[in-house]
């Protein structure tokens, strides 16, 4: 059955459908970068609260700014931008469901005008973005905002044809200023550390270039709330579509998938209105940096130092990894004794219990969430989920071995073939420069640990690091990752 308004009281029963009237709904968000994460995540909790009855004025305008976002839109308006939620785990608990959520795609492509007018119009109050850890030019190694790249150099000669999304916005509170429209909030919904500061450093970076009264204007006007979020989201595959079609009868152009597990802390910093998630399970606080702090820590740590390692032992899926012994020792061994000892007390969440809920998680086999996605950009995640945790080892002089292994592992996959003699591609926007880093062996440690923008300052300026780095770089080339990782747990005993 194509998924679409007319088709929806043709479903399955156990497809669960919007309790409430899509044509009830009106637009009160503008969202930056639809994907999978946004849909299965920010549009799953708006979805959650429509069915409540409650949030109707919260629906979702989508935004895109890539030529491949065209697609999609596509793919959405050719089934009136409903699509299917699809949870894939290993108990019975998991569901099936269509969302209602997002109402309309607007492409850059089609018209800046029609776009920026959609920002600048009063009944969008929240402007939300999930536009990756690279989106938001800043620079990892100083914290500043790259002003000379070429987008952002083209947006601020011709502010009425933006290309970014920082031109786009400050286009939009360019009109909403000059007619007396308040300003909207700006609500990152990355994965990265203090996603709103980093979001309000670069948008008020790029305004002082632009214009000053509007750097002002925006500084007293716009808040940009911290979040953490979480849910493993792998991509749309034809497999998991033709799944869905054999299962559950939907023909969905682009369904998505997602694990059964959903966190969203956000702080409640919104200056014209917001839906009231908290009914629906997202928790509101003053300050999210402790949750942050342990997502990014332990998930998002420990998904790197599961994937190179992984990819360069012949496996594909993160649950490959998980069904290994030696991996589910090793980064048992990285997150209790490497990044638990960093982070402080988190407000109802037990460590514990969150560990083991991060190692099963990491097992589901259902969900087949692919290796070469947490691969993917390397050169900005280690930053911001790996070099913090070094950081801190190097600086209370503790053991860096295990932490060094995440390095080296990715050192080595960057050359560009598995232990098994397989060729592959490296996902990275600087895939080019990373491989030139590690060209010749002898000179990688001195190549690759002193790009500061990625490993900054202390990590090169430690020679237990570089020591450690060089051993496990060794070992993995000469013995591979099994006998690695043997060898580095037996000195846990």
């Amino acid at each position: 059955m194509k998924l679409n308004k007319q088709n929806l009281t043709q479903l399955a029963p156990q497809v669960r459908l919007p309790a409430y009237a899509i044509a009830d709904t009106r637009q009160g968000i503008a969202h930056i970068g639809v994907g999978g994460f946004h849909r299965a995540h920010q549009a799953y909790y708006t979805d959650a609260l429509m069915n409540t009855g409650e949030g109707l004025d919260w629906s979702i305008c989508g935004i895109g700014l890539r030529a491949e976002d065209r697609k999609a839109r596509d793919d959405l308006a050719g089934q009136d931008y409903l699509f299917t939620l699809f949870e894939l785990g290993d108990t019975d608990d998991t569901e099936v469901r269509v969302i209602g959520a997002i109402s309309d795609m607007l492409l850059a492509q089609d018209g800046a005008q029609a776009l920026i007018d959609k920002l600048a119009s009063p009944e969008i109050r929240i402007v939300s973005l999930t536009i990756t850890e690279g989106g938001y030019c800043i620079d990892d190694s100083n914290g500043e905002f790259m002003a000379h790249l070429p987008q952002i150099q083209h947006d601020l000669a011709h502010p009425d044809a933006p290309q970014t999304v920082f031109g786009f916005i400050c286009a939009a509170l360019t009109q909403r200023r000059a007619a007396g429209i308040p300003a909207f909030t700006v609500m990152s919904c990355d994965n990265l550390p203090h996603n709103g500061a980093v979001t309000r450093k670069a948008l008020l970076a790029f305004a002082a270039l632009h214009n000053a009264d509007l750097h002002d204007w925006i500084k007293e006007n716009v808040s940009f709330p911290n979040a953490m979020v979480d849910r493993i989201t792998p991509m749309t595959s034809t497999a998991h579509r033709l799944q869905l079609h054999d299962e559950h009868g939907i023909d969905d152009a682009w369904p998505v998938v997602c694990e059964p597990f959903v966190q969203w802390v956000l702080e409640d910093k919104f200056v014209n209105g917001r839906p009231a998630w908290e009914q629906v399970g997202v928790q509101f606080t003053d300050d999210v940096t402790p949750y942050e702090e342990m997502k990014i820590g332990l998930l998002n740590g420990s998904h790197l130092a599961l994937t190179y390692l992984g990819f360069l032992k012949g496996y594909r899926f993160v649950h490959e990894t998980m069904n290994d012994p030696l991996f589910v020792a090793y980064i048992r061994a990285y997150m209790d004794l490497d990044v638990t000892p960093n982070l402080a007390p988190v407000p109802g969440i037990d460590l514990g219990d969150y560990k083991q809920t991060l190692v099963d998680r990491f097992s589901n086999q259902a969900i087949a969430d692919q290796l070469e996605r947490v691969c993917s950009d390397g050169s900005s995640k280690f930053p911001k989920f790996t070099v913090p945790t070094i950081n801190r080892l190097i600086a209370d002089g503790r053991e860096t071995e295990r932490a060094a292994l995440v390095v080296a592992a990715w050192a080595l996959y960057l050359q560009g073939v598995d232990e098994n003699g397989v060729r592959y591609r490296i996902p990275d926007p600087r895939a080019d420069f990373c491989r030139a880093l590690v060209a010749d062996d002898a000179l990688i440690s001195q190549r690759l640990l002193s790009v500061e923008e990625i490993f900054g300052t202390a990590i090169p300026n430690s020679p237990a690091f570089v020591a450690a780095f060089e051993r496990c770089f060794a070992s993995l080339r000469d013995k591979g990752v099994a006998e690695t990782l043997k060898q580095l747990l037996a000195n846990l005993h």
